[in-house]
């Protein structure tokens, strides 16, 4: 009876101390962390060529703060990496220019980046031409 009674002590003695533990993480956290609530972040700066693994400065009043980031290889570079758009599907290509557009509307400007509202791209047309309708084999009457 004396090693089940000491056990159950172990046990709320374990449980105290992970409780404690969790508190200083938590304050631990808060220290670190700023009260500054105003930051003005830059843009993504990549750590070589145009995109990839690199860094974003943020200020706010005396401080300052680097944050990792990174900007996708495919990333249509004129909009920027910190600006989101949805896009509407492409129309119909034009005879004149041989090429099609499409617009996007802005859905989220990340790090209070400055983002045009809304965008538009082209891409040259396909100068392949695709059948709607294909050749069903096996299926025809006999």
């Amino acid at each position: 009876m004396q090693v089940r009674g000491l056990l159950l002590l172990l046990a709320l003695i374990l449980l105290a101390a992970t409780a404690e533990a969790g508190k200083n993480k938590k304050e631990k956290g808060k220290k670190d962390g700023s009260e500054c609530e105003d930051w003005r972040w830059g843009p993504c700066v990549p750590n070589n060529k145009d995109c990839g693994l690199g860094y974003r400065e943020g200020t706010c009043k005396d401080e300052s703060k680097k944050l990792k980031c990174k900007i996708p290889c495919n990333w249509k570079k004129k909009f920027g990496a910190d600006c989101k758009y949805k896009f509407e599907s492409w129309g119909g290509c034009s005879a004149q220019t041989g090429v099609k557009t499409r617009s996007g509307i802005l859905k989220k400007a990340l790090y209070n980046a400055q983002c045009e509202e809304i965008v538009y791209v082209t891409k040259p047309c396909s100068s392949k031409v695709k059948s709607k309708s294909k050749a069903k084999k096996g299926k025809g009457k006999d």
